[in-house]
């Protein structure tokens, strides 16, 4: 078949009219890579997609296909061979659909269900793993979280314990000043009082001197009023302990001498057979001296020599058996703060 008439039939090709020899002659004229048969073979398939949306089928009459074939074709065809080979379509009904629209068979693979299965066997186990993780994880942050609250409990407990010892540190504290301030206050009136006893001894003196015309004979306390005169002469204070909390004392020490003048006030009376000792404490006590307080005295003045006053750390008065003793051993009135 020539070209021209190879492109004549594409209409027919496109509407399925072609009888399967001269489909097969078309198709390998298309397959030669012929441009304009493959142009008009498109636009023609546009066109007959269309026809069933505006057309009902309807069964062509048998003599159709001779007249059409006929009219392409000027030879006449044998009557015989007409009636002999009845006419049909080259497709039958229905089919022309078919060869516009070829069905698309689905490609079964036997691998598929295998593919399948071992999709969601993945996918279980990718489930599952992230299940696990997230399980994991949870446990571990809810350790970790337990910890914390654990170790931020126990700190609490211990700031909460640094704030009580704050606290009572600062009662203490308090406590300390305000027996300083009583302390101060009982030697400033200790030494008020040892000022009114000497001017009360000056008086005495003065008296003396006038009724007897004699010269007055030299006392402690006429010594104590002249140490308190020297500015270079060293001085220890005394406060009292819980025993004597108003007891108050001081200690007056001349380095010409050698001299220690103890001045104490408002001591306890001494019970039967006590008496009360002085120590000067260096690497061990060293026992001073030891006087009395009998009722009614207030007071009392105690005066020793000392040559290692200057070693000496700390000094206290206790309350000892008669006699006194090597050590102390009995509870402590007076005490000097280093």
């Amino acid at each position: 078949m020539t070209h021209e008439e190879l492109e004549e039939s594409v209409p027919l090709y496109a509407a399925g009219a072609l009888d399967r020899i001269e489909r097969q002659a078309l198709e390998a004229h298309l397959l030669s890579g012929c441009a304009s048969c493959h142009s008009a073979l498109k636009d023609y398939q546009s066109v007959a997609a269309l026809l069933p949306v505006g057309l009902s089928p309807t069964s062509p009459p048998r003599s159709l296909k001779a007249t059409i074939m006929a009219g392409r074709n000027p030879a006449p065809i044998p009557a015989e061979a007409a009636s002999k080979e009845p006419a049909r379509p080259s497709l039958e009904p229905g089919e022309w659909m078919n060869h516009l629209f070829p069905p698309v068979a689905p490609a079964r693979s036997l691998s598929l269900p295998w593919a399948l299965g071992l999709a969601t066997l993945l996918i279980v186990a990718v489930g599952g793993y992230l299940v696990w993780n997230f399980t994991a994880q949870r446990s571990v942050d809810t350790s970790n979280i337990q910890q914390l609250e654990a170790s931020l409990q126990e700190k609490s407990t211990t700031l909460a314990g640094m704030h009580r010892e704050v606290d009572d540190q600062a009662k203490a504290l308090a406590e300390l000043r305000n027996e300083m301030q009583q302390r101060t206050n009982e030697a400033a009136e200790a030494k008020e009082q040892l000022a009114l006893r000497e001017a009360e001894l000056e008086e005495t003196r003065v008296q003396l001197s006038q009724q007897g015309g004699a010269r007055p004979v030299g006392t402690p306390q006429d010594e104590l009023a002249t140490l308190l005169r020297i500015p270079n002469v060293k001085t220890v204070s005394l406060t009292g302990s819980d025993m004597a909390k108003r007891a108050a004392g001081f200690l007056l020490y001349d380095s010409r001498t050698q001299k220690v003048w103890l001045y104490s006030v408002n001591l306890p009376e001494c019970p039967a057979g006590t008496t009360y000792q002085l120590w000067a404490i260096h690497d061990k006590p060293m026992s001073i001296g030891i006087f009395q307080m009998d009722r009614g005295e207030t007071a009392h003045l105690l005066v020793k020599k000392l040559p290692s006053f200057t070693d000496a750390k700390t000094f206290a008065v206790s309350l000892e058996p008669s006699g006194g003793r090597l050590q102390p051993t009995g509870p402590i009135y007076l005490l000097s703060r280093s």
